[in-house]
């Protein structure tokens, strides 16, 4: 099924782990929860994702979210250990706010 959350054809168990991967990246990096979801769109709609539990499950929505919102350096991501310095890190740029991969309409940045 497809929501108005994401632009991405989901069961139910995968919406819970989108939102999960959402979550993680509000609650680590501080961002709005529709940045995240506008990220997450921008990068997965279109991709044919599996039924609960897809290949992606195999890893924690942590990872996912690291991804979404850091550029790989060196094909590297940090995974979020306690004290972890991320400050030399680029950050990736949030999509356009004039994009349709914005769903929530509370803060664009």
């Amino acid at each position: 099924m497809r929501t108005e959350e994401f632009l991405i054809a989901l069961d139910d168990g995968m919406l819970d782990y989108f939102r999960q991967i959402a979550e993680e990246m509000v609650s680590r990096f501080g961002i709005p929860r529709a940045e995240a979801v506008a990220g997450i769109n921008s990068t997965y709609e279109g991709a044919r994702i599996e039924p609960y539990p897809d290949l992606m499950c195999h890893e924690m929505p942590e990872y996912w979210a690291y991804g979404l919102y850091l550029e790989p350096r060196d094909g590297q991501l940090p995974y979020g250990a306690p004290g972890e310095d991320l400050s030399e890190w680029e950050v990736r740029s949030a999509p356009s706010p004039d994009s349709h991969v914005w769903t929530l309409w509370t803060l664009r940045t």
